[in-house]
């Protein structure tokens, strides 16, 4: 049974100017459900994410200056986000949703978050609409308790997880893989273990050949037992932000590819939202519909 983490917490109020981008987690569910593709037994709420998981990866410092809204207004403006207690408390949410969904991939193949991705999250900062990185949350919890050995994180949002990289810098464990604009945010690359930094305007044939390329190779040499795959819609040649010129429809092979590579080698999938910043709303919710679309076609 495909389980999706939702709550509407994820749709906490935001600043004027983000509101618009946020609309696609509840258009998301909503969408899903009315044409069918999954039912409400489908989607579950997680609670907050439990202390012990939150500090194995982030500072206790920077926890308590969230809890307190102590950051400075520096710190502030590089998060996005005006910060407040019910801020924080979404993004605890989205962290133990992703969690929690990396279980379910455990038993069901494939797990998935509507909300999640937030790769810019260092271990004792936050930046660009990141707070706290879910994906290096989940992960350390798997391999802490023996539930996985290896674990691949494969990135495909435009914008490099530069966050996801330092932090789990130098751990044999688990390999990060990004493929993102070179040209894009954040101007300052951190190294993945593997980074591919793609052309502006870079067209489907172009990028998904250099996907399969690589992401076959690393299922070969990485021997992950588990993927954190973060799916964000920001490569569509609609997108405000992105800077580059993949379709629709080249967008739904590239998870296509992903999930179906991950099926065949019978890896955990674990899916996280990511970014996508079209001009028109329906843009991206269908993109992202897609890869909710894909999971319950290849999996169930």
């Amino acid at each position: 049974m495909l389980k999706i983490a939702y709550h509407s917490t994820y749709n906490h109020p935001v600043p004027e100017g983000h509101r618009f981008p946020m609309l696609k987690y509840d258009l998301i569910a909503e969408q899903l459900v009315y044409e069918g593709t999954i039912a409400e037994s489908n989607l579950f709420a997680p609670s907050k994410i439990q202390e012990r998981d939150l500090l194995r990866v982030h500072d206790a410092a920077y926890k308590h200056k969230l809890d307190t809204l102590s950051l400075t207004p520096s710190e502030i403006r590089k998060t996005g986000f005006a910060l407040t207690h019910e801020l924080v408390l979404r993004e605890e949410i989205i962290m133990q949703g992703t969690l929690e969904a990396s279980l379910h991939a455990l038993k069901y193949g494939i797990g998935m978050n509507i909300a999640g991705g937030t790769h810019h999250a260092y271990k004792d900062r936050g930046e660009g609409f990141c707070l706290y990185n879910d994906i290096a949350i989940a992960a350390d919890h798997l391999l802490t308790n023996k539930l996985a050995s290896q674990v691949l994180v494969v990135d495909l949002d435009v914008h490099q997880g530069n966050g996801t990289a330092k932090m789990v810098e130098g751990r044999s464990d688990i390999f990060t893989f990004s493929m993102h604009g070179a040209s894009n945010y954040p101007m300052f690359k951190e190294q993945s273990d593997l980074d591919i930094p793609l052309p502006d305007k870079i067209q489907d044939a172009a990028y998904l050949t250099l996907l399969k390329e690589h992401f076959s190779r690393l299922i070969d040499t990485v021997k992950p037992d588990h993927i954190f795959f973060q799916s964000g819609v920001d490569i569509l040649a609609t997108d405000k932000l992105g800077k580059l010129s993949v379709s629709r429809k080249g967008c739904k092979e590239r998870d296509h590819f992903v999930l179906n590579l991950c099926k065949q080698n019978r890896i955990p999938v674990t899916v996280s939202l990511g970014g996508g910043y079209s001009e028109k709303i329906i843009d991206i919710v269908e993109a992202h519909c897609n890869t909710f679309r894909l999971a319950q076609e290849l999996y169930f």
